[in-house]
């Protein structure tokens, strides 16, 4: 099975995920957490318990889907590795999936972490926090889930709002998603794009140049704090505009720009 294939299978599929997670009013199937009181328990500033819930919720389709098309699934060894599931085909092709939510308001949305860009991903051919070494795989997809907050959640079990609703589901490489920056200062994991509309295209910074761009650009980022390490003053880059001036300076692909 060829990556565009196992691409357009797994987009079909998830195409049909809203109607499984969501009521016909638009929220949650899930409501929250009821304690012995019959009090509805709501913390949606957790942000890790709806992605863990949808996660349960969402592998058993995945696990049927796998079934359907002649795939194996497998679930990551640990919760930490990279790729939260690997499908195989019958020719022992690997697919990594990854399933990353976030919550949006009108077109944006929280940069989702699309992993690390050290340890595995610097060292393709490791398998440090993985159970297959990243060039294993034939392709590294994202299954984005997005939600709203319910802005008041009522401890009425029997009357109650979701704690998050209206989803919004896609399928993209992570490439092409990606943003120039990580998802936070004090991280070391790749952010993506925050534009809702973009997001859902695969129209991020590195979709123009393609995936050996991505992956050039972010094996070579070095935060502040790496860079110090490494007694850099600075770091080479800190954007994709420097990163191209980075390389004009070197000389190295300066024309694909």
């Amino acid at each position: 099975m060829t990556k565009e294939i196992f691409f357009d299978l797994l987009a079909k599929e998830v195409a049909t995920y809203k109607s499984f997670l969501e009521t016909d009013s638009g929220d949650w199937v899930v409501k929250g957490f009821i304690d012995i009181y019959k009090k509805v328990c709501d913390n949606p500033r957790l942000q890790r318990l709806p992605l863990e819930f949808m996660k349960t919720h969402l592998i058993s389709k995945l696990a049927g889907f796998a079934k359907n098309e002649g795939l194996e699934i497998e679930l990551s060894s640990n919760q930490n590795y990279y790729p939260d599931l690997t499908f195989r085909d019958d020719e022992g092709h690997l697919f990594a999936v990854d399933i990353r939510s976030g919550y949006y308001q009108d077109d944006k949305t929280n940069s989702l972490a699309l992993g690390s860009y050290r340890g595995y991903f610097r060292e393709k051919n490791s398998v440090i926090g993985m159970d297959h070494s990243y060039n294993d795989y034939a392709s590294h997809l994202v299954l984005g889930i997005l939600y709203k907050h319910w802005a008041d959640v009522e401890d009425n079990m029997y009357a109650i709002n979701s704690v998050i609703e209206n989803f919004i589901f896609f399928v993209q490489p992570k490439w092409k998603i990606a943003s120039d920056k990580p998802i936070c200062d004090n991280t070391r994991s790749i952010g993506s794009i925050t534009n809702v509309c973009k997001l859902l295209a695969g129209q991020g910074i590195f979709a123009p140049f393609g995936e050996d761009v991505f992956d050039d650009y972010w094996m070579g980022y070095f935060n502040a704090t790496d860079a110090q390490k490494l007694c850099w003053t600075i770091p080479p880059y800190s954007d994709f505009e420097t990163y191209r001036q980075h390389l004009i300076k070197l000389s190295a692909y300066s024309e694909r720009f």
